[in-house]
This record gives C-alpha cells, sequence and structure tokens, in this order.
C-alpha cells in the first residue's frame, strides 16, 4: 500500500490544504492528515478541534484519515508504515523552509522521503495566520477556508462578544 503523510498544524486549515490534500489523496492508495501540536504556535482552535474541522472538510475523499499526534514525525510515519511526506509549497519562502526540514527527516529517517506540491496560483498568498489576522480584524474569509471552518469561526466571534 502507498501510504503518504501530510502533517501541519492546520490552524486552521485553509482552502489551500485541502487543495493540496485533494490532489494528494489521487497519487497514494491512503492519506493520513496528521494534526501536530506546535509548541512554537499560539492555537487558535483546539487541536481536537482542529482534527474534527479537518475531517467534515475531506469527508468526500474516501482513502484519507485524520489523527493528531504528539513528538517526531519520524516516529507517526513509522507506526503508521508511511514513507512518504507530501508538503505544499506556496513560495519560495515556503521552499527554503521545507527543504531544511526534509533534510532533517531523512538524516534522522533515512527511508522516509518528502514530496513538494505547488499551491495553485489562487490560494498562493492564503496562509492560516494570514487567514487568522484577516479575522481578528474583521475581514472577509469567505472562500479562504472550507465553510465548516468559517462557521466555527464565526461562532468563535459570537462567545467572545457576549
Amino acid at each position: 500500500m502507498r501510504r503518504a503523510v501530510c502533517s501541519g498544524s492546520f490552524d486552521p486549515v485553509t482552502n489551500g490544504h485541502i487543495d493540496v490534500f485533494e490532489r494528494a489523496s489521487t497519487m497514494f492508495d491512503e492519506l493520513i492528515i496528521c494534526v501536530f501540536h506546535n509548541v512554537q504556535k499560539q492555537g487558535f482552535f483546539p487541536v481536537e478541534q482542529r482534527v474534527e474541522l479537518l475531517r467534515q472538510s475531506v469527508s468526500h475523499l474516501s482513502n484519507v484519515k485524520v489523527m493528531s499526534f504528539e513528538g517526531l514525525i519520524t516516529d507517526f510515519m513509522k507506526e503508521h508504515d508511511a514513507r512518504i511526506i507530501v508538503r505544499g509549497i506556496r513560495s519560495i519562502k515556503d521552499l527554503e523552509y521545507e527543504e531544511n526540514e526534509a533534510y532533517m527527516i531523512r538524516h534522522i529517517e533515512p527511508s522516509i522521503d518528502t514530496i513538494f506540491l505547488l499551491t495553485r496560483p489562487d490560494y498562493s498568498f492564503v496562509s492560516s495566520s494570514g487567514v487568522r489576522e484577516l479575522f481578528r480584524f474583521h475581514g472577509n474569509i469567505h472562500g479562504l477556508v472550507p465553510e465548516c471552518v468559517e462557521q466555527a469561526m464565526m461562532n468563535l466571534a459570537n462567545r467572545e462578544r457576549k
């Protein structure tokens, strides 16, 4: 079985992420989306909610699973018998960062390879941090995130206003 993993914090998941998941799901028998807790980032949504929002967002992809994990990606990969990491690339800046990550992972576990998928140009400006910032300043996030994420963000805003 050809199994690949897309990992990240996905806080929140964007339509750019969904595009990468959809395309990667056609390349592998199984794609696991793994939500990692990033200790360097302040969470917008709790990990459990991110997992649920991702599950809703990819429910149309029958060969995609969503999980969470704390620890090294290499340990997760071994645990799930996966040898390929899929990463979306929006820019040269992303490529430079992801290239170093891929080399480190390859150093830790030489049997794991990373493939890069270029983001569609119409999503190249969309990032989770950009969506969060736009949302905090009451900007329109419609079309940048899946509908379930947009609704969850609106619900959060309504709770904070009360």
